[in-house]
């Protein structure tokens, strides 16, 4: 993993910087700029019992750190590009889907000055841009490249365990922070399983060519 890190590692690091910021700049445009009323999500039995926690933030800030290992530990100028390439389709189908069907959270009855945290991030980003929840998407796309590299490396299974713990924590606190809903959790999923899988399709058709 050493020697993969070290790998372009300048590249990486301007990339994945430049490609986070530049997503936030659409993601909030988009957000603050919808074309018609946004749809209240519903709610389910599972956002019900799933309890409010300003602990859930520091999970759900981890996100951008979580999301810049799959590129930091490509092996190679190919598997970086197509990491980023798979990024960028995964973003662009989600912002679509929120300028073509705005969609938002619940306004749930919180007091969010007893939560000082989760109130920062509410004044950041209000809820909009709800369905297909991104952050899910991303820790989700995030967690399959690396297991598929850690696995290339023979890496040891608490580290592959501890890999998917990550996401599903990132997963749980966008529940925790009331920032998602479930259906919104699911519609991630379902993203980054359908562009991971398109990935996967690609390289082995690209090695079966070759």
């Amino acid at each position: 993993m050493g020697r993969r890190f070290a790998t372009l590692w300048v590249v990486k690091m301007i990339g994945t910087t430049v490609g986070i910021a530049g997503f936030f700049v659409l993601y909030f445009w988009v957000m603050h700029n919808p074309p018609a009323e946004p749809t209240v999500m519903p709610l389910t039995a599972l956002d019900r019992w799933v309890g409010l926690s300003n602990d859930a933030m520091v999970l759900y800030g981890s996100l951008w750190f979580y999301i810049s290992l799959a590129p930091a530990f490509a092996k190679d100028k190919a598997e970086l590009r197509a990491c980023a390439r798979d990024a960028a389709v995964m973003a662009g189908m989600g912002l679509a889907v929120f300028w073509l069907f705005p969609t938002t959270v619940p306004a749930f009855a919180v007091d969010w000055a007893q939560y000082p945290s989760l109130m920062f991030l509410k004044n950041a980003d209000a809820g909009g841009n709800a369905f297909p929840s991104l952050h899910v998407a991303f820790a989700v796309f995030a967690a399959m490249l690396l297991e598929r590299q850690l696995r290339e490396v023979r890496a040891p299974a608490w580290l592959r365990v501890f890999n998917v713990l990550w996401a599903l924590g990132i997963v749980y606190s966008t529940l925790a922070t009331r920032q998602h809903v479930l259906l919104d959790v699911i519609g991630g999923t379902l993203l980054a399983a359908v562009v991971s899988g398109a990935g996967t399709a690609r390289a082995r058709l690209a090695w079966n060519e070759a």
